[in-house]
């Protein structure tokens, strides 16, 4: 688990320019975000990784269209 979240983290670092404190603080959300999915039976590191990764992009609205810029025009 501690895997999956150390490939989340440094991937999300790599997308997002964010300070230390917002990293910590991502880290820790992401952290009990995938100690769920571990609990209820997701053992597989690379589907926790990817999960925990959606979970903070959907976190931090950089994939919500709307903000990205798209207008749908």
């Amino acid at each position: 688990m501690e895997a999956a979240i150390d490939r989340i983290m440094q991937t999300y670092v790599l997308l997002v320019n964010c300070s230390a404190a917002a990293s910590g603080e991502a880290r820790a959300k992401v952290t009990e975000y995938v100690s769920t999915l571990f609990e209820a039976g997701e053992k597989d590191p690379h589907r926790l990784a990817v999960c925990g990764l959606t979970y903070l992009r959907e976190r931090d609205g950089s994939t919500d269209p709307v903000k990205a810029g798209f207008t749908g025009l």
